[in-house]
């Protein structure tokens, strides 16, 4: 079956453009243009993945993802924004988005972001060792016993899971914090890896690594 998209984004061109090339990959696309409407779609159809513009008229769409989260929608989604301030970035995460692309992009680097988001969701359990993730719950089981991990490991624990053996950049990283910053970062992943006994190293000057 199909995977279900909801884009939302007033750029009427920009709009289109996207929705032509996710249809051309087989997604069916549901486009909305204010965030009223986009909050009446959500709430009577069940989508695999939301992409949202954030200025839109009527709510904006971190507004509008806050109320779906609040509503136990756990749906993936992606922003999309000229907004490059740190806060709405950070914004963006904390209230559960899975990725933000900064405008202008080219339509095919969102198609790129649609696939790997989709593609990772489709299997939601990620096996690591004697970890077990369930992307979709955030549930994780270390040799069957259920860890509690809090929202801002999860993130960061989700990320290396998805990358393994691959040296994520810090600002990467820190784009799983709540208040970024070095220090922050290097608390978190200590607890990371105190919790879950991964064996994740610091690249100075580059990023971390699960091995």
């Amino acid at each position: 079956m199909d995977k279900h998209i909801l884009l939302l984004e007033d750029d009427a061109l920009l709009a289109l453009t996207i929705q032509e090339l996710l249809q051309s990959e087989d997604y069916k696309v549901t486009l909305v243009s204010n965030g009223a409407e986009a909050a009446d779609v959500a709430y009577d159809t069940q989508f695999d993945l939301y992409v949202f513009d954030i200025n839109v008229p009527d709510m904006n769409g971190l507004e509008l993802l806050e109320a779906l989260r609040g509503a136990q929608d756990s749906t993936p989604a992606i922003f999309i924004s000229a907004a490059v301030d740190l806060g709405s970035i950070s914004k963006a995460f904390e209230i559960g988005a899975q990725d933000y692309i900064k405008k202008p992009f080219f339509p095919e680097e969102l198609l790129i972001r649609v696939n790997a988001k989709l593609q990772k969701h489709s299997s939601s359990k990620i096996i690591y060792k004697d970890l077990e993730f369930n992307t979709s719950t955030k549930i994780l089981k270390k040799g069957g016993r259920v860890l509690a991990l809090g929202e801002v490991q999860e993130r960061l624990l989700e990320m290396f899971l998805q990358n393994i053996g691959q040296v994520l950049d810090t600002q990467i990283l820190l784009e799983c914090l709540e208040k970024p910053s070095a220090t922050a970062l290097r608390v978190a992943i200590t607890k990371l890896k105190h919790t879950t006994g991964l064996n994740i190293r610091n690249i100075r000057a580059v990023g971390y690594v699960l091995e």
